[in-house]
């Protein structure tokens, strides 16, 4: 049986641009299910980065109710929403959000100081998880020691770190060459089938279709939700060469 672990009820996020009101989000229902593999795809405009905010909590919807592992964040504070962004949601951005004179180990364990980890514990967790990304041996790397795909994998780890509920990834592989978006592609594989939940946003078809589930939107809707039937499977073997 599959255990639902999003909600979304009539999600609707309006923006008042001097006297005009813009309507981000009009009317969104879906659900996601645990261990999803979900790519929520669209064109500039149609609504998916602010779709993208508000399931990762960093923004709340104008109208309509937001369920996560059975909870209504849609009306919780701004403290409320912090925590949950910290102990339930694992960030990766375009840009990769490293700070510059921080080594990998001390980029990825930095979620673990907020929440009040101990210091042992925390270097045990970071290296387990640089382990898990194949990067155990640049651990005492700076990030600009590293090539683009190694600073992508330090993100990677860093939203692995607090075991969080899902993995949201905002087009991880946009600053990145082909074959390094492919390796980036078959690590998000690898933690798919270890049992996170994984959403990707990206407004392209090739790197949507090595998710399970595409979502598109369009005009702040919800245009289409199928299951992908032709999933680009990348060979275990391309994560663990990295």
């Amino acid at each position: 049986m599959n255990e639902e672990i999003i909600r979304l009820i009539n999600i609707k996020k309006y923006y008042k641009v001097g006297a005009e009101i813009v309507k981000a989000l009009q009317s969104i229902t879906m659900s996601v299910n645990r261990n999803e593999y979900l790519a929520l795809m669209g064109a500039s405009g149609s609504g998916k980065s602010t779709l993208m905010n508000i399931i990762g909590c960093l923004d709340t919807p104008t109208d309509g109710q937001y369920f996560l592992e059975g909870r209504d964040v849609s009306k919780m504070d701004d403290n409320q929403l912090a925590e949950i962004r910290n102990k339930k949601i694992g960030f990766v951005f375009q840009t990769f959000n490293l700070l510059p004179r921080s080594n990998a180990l001390d980029n990825v364990v930095l979620p673990l100081i907020y929440a009040g980890v101990s210091k042992e514990e925390r270097i045990a967790r970071g290296k387990e998880v640089l382990e898990q990304v194949h990067l155990a041996d640049r651990m005492m790397h700076k990030p600009n020691e590293l090539s683009g795909g190694q600073r992508q994998r330090v993100a990677i780890a860093r939203a692995l770190v607090n075991r969080p509920s899902i993995i949201l990834a905002d087009e991880p592989t946009g600053n990145l060459d082909s074959k390094t978006s492919l390796e980036i592609l078959a690590l998000f594989q690898e933690i798919h089938e270890a049992g996170n939940t994984i959403i990707l946003v990206t407004h392209e078809e090739d790197i949507a279709k090595h998710a399970h589930r595409i979502v598109k939107l369009r005009d702040g809707l919800i245009e289409s939700d199928y299951p992908n039937l032709e999933i680009h499977r990348l060979p275990s073997t391309f994560a663990s060469a990295l």
